[in-house]
């Protein structure tokens, strides 16, 4: 692989000594460089506002922001109080705790189709409960999901996944078996003609249509007009629920869910995220009929020593406290727009064909010159010149995903400036792929 990264002695030596004792010396495959020409990533040892700091002092413009779940910046200063100030209470109760009381009120307020909530520790484990409750009211088998979309690691939603897959080149992860793959049906996103032919053949058998509304593990691809409302209208008059993963939307858009902006309603929504303020959490909720399945009241079982867990509670509450601050969204749709337009033009001043799609604060660029729509469109993408650009712009000290399948995040700590220094790196990298 061409542009070769620096030399990093101390991430190069942590990354040693990972290899001895973690799978590919990583804890989650999203964060390795094997996609991108291989080699140690950067350990970062510290966070503040929009930037990283690694294991050799080096400085980065951050636009992985915990995939996701970072909006108001790193380590912001009304959510380090409320954890400092709720730690020394105790960590674990292992007992209800006014916190996720005060939170899941929060969160039924700000969702209307949330008249329940139950709090996870990920949003592998939301998932995995709503499929789980979506088959027990329906009794039903079959999950109907969209090529290309993430939905945690549980055995259904890892057929035709995307993002950490996709980077990898991998197909359906091994370990899942024959009849979990035969209940799980993938179709290509933003199309209502492949839908409406399963559902007329197996729709009594469809449990629930799950879907990201807008597409955050293929890049980032919002739904055409009328996709979400079509989908919705299809399940429902099959009989099938609908289940919105708002993991990455929720509170990314907009002050609770985009299902406002569409004007939809989904039965199950799934949140994590930016409800946790960085830290770990999850949660999945719905109409009250359903949620009522759920143990104790019902017979659908989910526990968790880490659901509802105190710090996490009071993270995410002083984060949405944050996020009421007026005029917050437009300026980072502002930021956003002039990013992706920035690197547009970037590119096409050195003749570099990229495609950027953008909403509020999410960016992410393909290298083609076709729309991306659906995950057809990004997997035509140039990977390879995916991973010579983020070589040169790590070198220019940008931090971005290490996967052509990831979104770049902007947050509130963003400021003009560093919007301005990334397009100028990205406009001196974009002419080095043509040198």
């Amino acid at each position: 692989m061409s542009h070769a990264l620096s030399p990093s002695p101390r991430s190069e030596e942590l990354y040693q000594r990972a290899l001895k004792v973690a799978s590919g010396g990583v804890h989650s495959p999203s964060r390795s460089y094997d996609a991108v020409g291989g080699g140690a990533p950067r350990f970062m040892v510290r966070a503040k506002g929009s930037s990283l700091f690694d294991a050799d002092g080096r400085r980065y413009i951050d636009y992985v922001c915990g995939y996701g779940a970072i909006i108001l910046g790193h380590a912001p200063d009304p959510v380090v109080e409320a954890v400092r100030r709720t730690a020394p209470d105790g960590l674990l109760f292992g007992t209800p705790t006014p916190l996720e009381v005060a939170l899941a009120e929060r969160l039924c307020q700000a969702i209307p189709s949330v008249e329940k909530v139950r709090f996870t520790a990920s949003g592998t484990e939301a998932v995995m409960t709503a499929i789980r409750l979506a088959r027990a009211f329906t009794g039903r088998p079959k999950l109907v999901k969209f090529d290309g979309s993430y939905h945690g690691h549980s055995d259904p939603v890892l057929v035709a996944a995307g993002s950490g897959f996709s980077t990898l080149g991998l197909a359906d992860s091994a370990g899942i078996t024959p009849g979990v793959l035969a209940d799980v049906i993938s179709l290509p996103y933003n199309q209502l003609e492949p839908l409406d032919r399963v559902l007329a053949a197996q729709g009594d058998q469809v449990a629930a249509v799950l879907v990201e509304p807008i597409v955050g593990n293929f890049g980032l691809v919002p739904p055409k007009p009328g996709f979400l409302e079509g989908m919705v209208e299809r399940a429902r008059a099959a009989g099938a629920l609908v289940i919105f993963d708002e993991v990455l939307t929720g509170f990314r858009y907009r002050y609770g869910s985009v299902q406002d902006l569409y004007g939809v309603e989904a039965d199950l929504t799934i949140l994590g995220k930016i409800i946790g303020g960085g830290l770990p959490i999850g949660a999945y909720g719905g109409r009250a009929e359903i949620m009522e399945l759920v143990a104790p009241l019902g017979p659908v079982y989910q526990d968790g020593t880490w659901a509802g867990h105190p710090l996490s509670m009071a993270a995410g509450a002083a984060c949405l406290d944050a996020l009421r601050e007026p005029g917050l969204y437009q300026r980072l749709e502002a930021l956003g727009r002039r990013l992706a337009e920035g690197l547009r033009e970037a590119a096409a001043r050195v003749g570099i064909p990229l495609q950027v799609n953008q909403m509020g604060g999410g960016v992410a660029p393909y290298f083609t010159d076709q729309p991306v729509e659906d995950f057809a469109g990004c997997e035509r993408a140039d990977t390879e010149r995916f991973a010579r650009f983020f070589r040169a712009m790590l070198e220019r000290g940008i931090h971005l995903p290490p996967s052509p399948y990831e979104v770049w995040y902007v947050t509130a700590a963003h400021t003009e400036e560093d919007v301005e220094q990334t397009i100028a790196a990205a406009e001196e990298a974009l002419a080095t792929l043509v040198a």
